[in-house]
């Protein structure tokens, strides 16, 4: 059966040193699109889910850690798009999580516009976007002025928009990167976007 329309937003969440959610980066809007939805990227800060919950960064991981990095790269050789691992993997991210929601707060579009070239700097390009300084410089890139980034990423208002992002996203028993909810149904992995695409097609089962 195929889904009765909607225009609810499918809901992005994701963590900007996260290989899988840059690997789903390139497909979450090719798929809302398809359905006539528009996805919401909202990043956070999967450091600070782990220590309530108690997880480490896969890599890391004793067994799992070798196996993730193949599939990393296995993964991304099937999307045809580069895979490297940062400088100073896993990163902390804060910087790039406050610049992104200053900009939404003016623009979303150009937030998500943002999002995929700090991404791509990150695992495209093997730039550690930890320091504020190479976020600031990454938004130069895509015509935004580093001096303001800078700022807007020192400020209150940013800091207070991604810790509340964060603890919104841990009471809804948000917990991996990428995490996707489709219609208050949520899919965790980039592994589950054929998943979101057979919700949207089939309106779910």
């Amino acid at each position: 059966m195929v889904a009765s329309p909607s225009t609810t937003p499918i809901e992005f969440y994701f963590d900007f040193s996260s290989p899988y959610g840059y690997l789903a980066s390139y497909r979450i809007d090719e798929i809302a699109a398809e359905f006539g939805r528009v996805a919401t990227w909202r990043p956070y800060l999967l450091g600070v889910v782990f220590k309530s919950s108690g997880q480490s960064p896969l890599v890391s991981q004793p067994m799992r850690g070798p196996y993730h990095l193949r599939d990393m790269e296995r993964t991304a050789r099937q999307l045809k798009v580069p895979m490297v691992l940062p400088e100073g993997f896993p990163m902390a991210t804060m910087a790039a999580g406050r610049a992104f929601y200053w900009l939404d707060g003016k623009d979303p579009a150009k937030a998500r516009d943002l999002a995929k070239a700090l991404y791509r700097a990150a695992f495209a390009q093997g730039r550690n976007i930890t320091p504020t300084e190479v976020v600031a410089a990454v938004a130069g890139e895509i015509g935004l002025d580093p001096a303001e980034v800078t700022a807007a990423i020192g400020s209150a208002e940013a800091k207070e928009r991604l810790r509340t992002e964060t603890e919104n996203a841990i009471a809804r028993g948000i917990f991996g990167s990428p995490f996707i909810i489709v219609d208050g149904e949520p899919f965790w992995g980039n592994d589950r976007l054929d998943d979101v695409r057979e919700w949207l097609r089939t309106g779910g089962w």
